[in-house]
């Protein structure tokens, strides 16, 4: 039995054997496949490298991740490999619209210099008036006045008694009464050597009688400036009692920087607003450049007459005057918001249209209005960064890209 058995497992043996090696030497007759041809790979667009994220306005802390900055409430902004191109600076345009960047374009216009000051109202002292005891007397009344004090014409500021000018008119009464043509000449004269006014003359030839009180009245409608009597006093001829001064014309002393009063001259226009009435502008021209400065504060001063019908305006009031002059000048300007100033040199950033940035030196004129004059550094229809300039400084500042001088032998034109 197990002879039986052990004869069905060699049969079994020799029977796998055989199929094994029939199928080998099919598989051996198959012919191999060909390889199959790979297809071609899509192209793929390489982003480039991000370095790291870093936040504009502290361009020197760097980060490995994106995020919000610590600093500000604003997105970090990644830096790329490669962004400085030509001695220049690129940056995405899109990144540049998000924040809001504007450009300006450097042209030649027709502008008229402005200068903001500041001034302050005084009297007018040309116009000044100065009353005086005309000879020795005493004061016989006074009305109640102090300095500071309006005063209307023709109204009486002090009663004088004054001996010379009596006896002068006792002399005339008793010549007039002689009816000698001569003597009567000669007493008229030494009464108006007296200083005596012809209306007081001519009352006394209508009256037939001597005045011992004299009253003393304003010339002109003003403020008293000065108060140098009171009653009961002795009055010396010559002396001054009372300064006037009106307040229908006054001056506006407007104080000028020392750098700029080249550029100005009388008849240049002045807007002028004073603190009293905010809503209200005043227009009046310069009346003339004072020669002298302030020793204090190296100020120069430009005088303004300035007109006061209604009695509005007080000396005293300080004012913003926004002064103009009259002559236009062509010249290339860009917005000042697009200049960077060191210190030591004024730079824009020239722009282009494939979002390219360079730093250009420039040499800057006055300002006017919200324009600056440039008068070396650029030519006209350039373009220039007007805000955001802070992206493009920060970026600057980490490339180290070289700034583009001015050219040689090119230098700023003269400025009246």
């Amino acid at each position: 039995m197990s002879a039986i058995r052990l004869l069905a497992c060699l049969g079994g043996a020799l029977l796998l054997l055989g199929l094994g090696a029939a199928l080998g030497w099919k598989l051996a007759r198959t012919p191999a496949p060909e390889p199959a041809t790979p297809a071609p790979a899509a192209e793929t667009k390489t982003e480039p490298k991000i370095l790291y994220w870093y936040d504009p306005m502290m361009p020197q802390q760097h980060f490995d991740q994106p995020g919000k900055s610590p600093f500000m409430d604003m997105e970090l902004l990644p830096k790329y490999a490669g962004e400085a191109l030509g001695g220049g600076l690129r940056i995405d345009p899109e990144r540049t619209q998000n924040l809001g960047m504007r450009l300006a374009t450097a042209r030649k216009q027709t502008l008229r210099r402005q200068w903001q000051a500041s001034a302050m109202l005084d009297y007018n002292p040309r116009d000044q008036a100065i009353v005086q005891a005309k000879t020795a007397g005493f004061v016989s009344a006074m009305p109640p006045l102090a300095t500071g004090d309006k005063v209307r014409a023709g109204q009486i500021l002090v009663e004088l008694t004054l001996p010379e000018w009596t006896a002068a008119q006792q002399q005339w009464l008793a010549v007039s009464a002689l009816n000698d043509a001569e003597l009567i000449r000669a007493a008229e004269q030494r009464i108006m050597l007296l200083g005596m006014p012809e209306p007081l003359l001519g009352e006394l030839r209508r009256t037939q009688r001597a005045q011992t009180r004299f009253a003393i009245r304003a010339p002109q409608t003003g403020v008293l400036q000065s108060v140098d009597v009171r009653g009961g006093m002795a009055v010396a001829a010559g002396q001054t009692l009372f300064r006037i001064n009106p307040i229908a014309n006054l001056w506006l002393e407007v104080a000028v920087n020392e750098a700029q009063l080249g550029g100005l001259s009388a008849g240049d226009r002045a807007e002028i607003k004073f603190s009293a009435y905010p809503d209200q502008i005043f227009v009046a021209t310069v009346a003339a450049i004072l020669p002298a400065l302030d020793q204090a504060t190296r100020a120069g001063t430009a005088r303004i007459e300035l007109p006061n019908p209604k009695g509005r305006l007080h000396p005293g009031m300080s004012a913003q005057v926004t002064l103009e002059t009259q002559a236009e000048q062509t010249t290339l300007s860009v917005p000042t918001a697009a200049l960077i100033r060191t210190g030591k040199r004024t730079l824009v950033i020239l722009a282009d249209a494939a979002g390219h940035y360079q730093a250009q030196e420039v040499l800057a004129g006055p300002e006017i209005d919200d324009q600056t004059q440039i008068t070396a550094g650029l030519e006209e229809g350039q373009t220039v960064v007007a805000s955001g300039q802070f992206l493009i400084d920060s970026e600057a500042n980490l490339n180290g890209i070289p700034i583009k001088p001015l050219p040689q032998g090119q230098v700023a034109e003269p400025q009246p």
